[in-house]
């Protein structure tokens, strides 16, 4: 048997591990729009994020422009979805809610990402009593309704835009923790966790290097998830009065305000409603088909389910 000279072999090139992970991320996006939903949920949700961008160019009219002439117009080549009590454009209003709306749901599940990996990655790494106390306290805020936690953490703080995303993050993080704690549980025993333990790596390097890479795809899919809740919640505080606050637009509020003229107008509350209807359903769209773009296993299963 020949002997083999080491000093020939060539190392590895430090672009095959990058081109790797690019060819896989093209392979998830491929399955992602040859599945139906996905491929909707992708088109519709590229959609509403091009309405946010141009949103200012794309609305005929300052969205708290008072045309007390048109109070309750109907839907015209003027006012594509009529007119409100104070005779602003609804058509504007509407599309200049969507970024608060899109901004609203992302911020408050980046927030609440953040948190809830490093206190599931601390609790599930570490173990005994941190664990013990990090997960009972997440535990406690799982005891009360989402809704009914998001509006008391509201009125402790205040009324407003920023305090509605804070309480809606606070309301997700416990799903993040305990996903990522399960994830690390699972993991942490794993032959490279071992490796990188033998080989001297301080903790938080085998947990944000070796152990965080390995939670990402279940990460993704829980934010795709969370993401159309929390533009629910948002609408929900706001429609309360405990969001976004007059006259600034919002669907939430905008609904608010058309219960009370329902008799006088049919379509003002109808549109608002749509938007959070329609975005709601798209990005869920989109979240079932990453889920199957990510694990197509799960696709396979069911069709032999079927």
């Amino acid at each position: 048997m020949s002997q083999v000279d080491f000093a020939k072999v060539e190392p590895a090139k430090p672009g095959i591990r990058s081109r790797l992970a690019k060819s896989e991320r093209l392979a998830v996006f491929r399955r992602l729009l040859r599945n139906p939903k996905g491929a909707l949920g992708t088109a519709f949700l590229a959609f509403v994020i091009l309405i946010a961008i141009f949103s200012p160019w794309i609305a005929p009219y300052n969205p708290v422009e008072l045309h007390l002439r048109d109070q309750f117009a109907p839907p015209s080549t003027k006012y594509f979805f009529g007119a409100d009590e104070l005779g602003r454009d609804i058509f504007s209003r509407v599309i200049s809610a969507t970024p608060i709306a899109l901004q609203a749901g992302l911020l408050a599940v980046m927030i609440a990402a953040v948190v809830g990996v490093l206190s599931g990655l601390v609790a599930g790494y570490v173990g005994g009593a941190v664990d013990a106390i990090i997960m009972r306290i997440w535990d406690t805020l799982l005891a009360f309704p989402a809704i009914f936690l998001a509006i008391g953490i509201v009125t402790i703080l205040g009324p407003g835009w920023a305090n509605a995303v804070l309480a809606i993050a606070i309301i997700n993080m416990p799903v993040f923790a305990r996903l990522v704690r399960a994830l690390t549980l699972s993991v942490k025993g794993k032959d490279f966790v071992e490796a990188a333990m033998a080989l001297g790596c301080s903790q938080w390097h085998i947990m944000l290097r070796t152990i965080l890479p390995n939670c990402i795809a279940p990460l993704m899919v829980q934010m795709a998830i969370a993401a159309p809740s929390a533009i629910l919640v948002e609408a929900s505080l706001s429609y309360l009065g405990l969001g976004s606050q007059p006259p600034a637009p919002s669907w939430g509020n905008m609904l608010s305000a058309a219960q009370g003229y329902l008799a006088r107008s049919a379509t003002y509350g109808i549109f608002p409603g749509l938007a959070i209807t329609l975005v709601v359903i798209g990005m869920n769209y989109f979240a079932d088909g990453l889920q199957d773009a990510l694990d197509p296993r799960r696709t396979f299963a069911g069709a032999r389910m079927r």
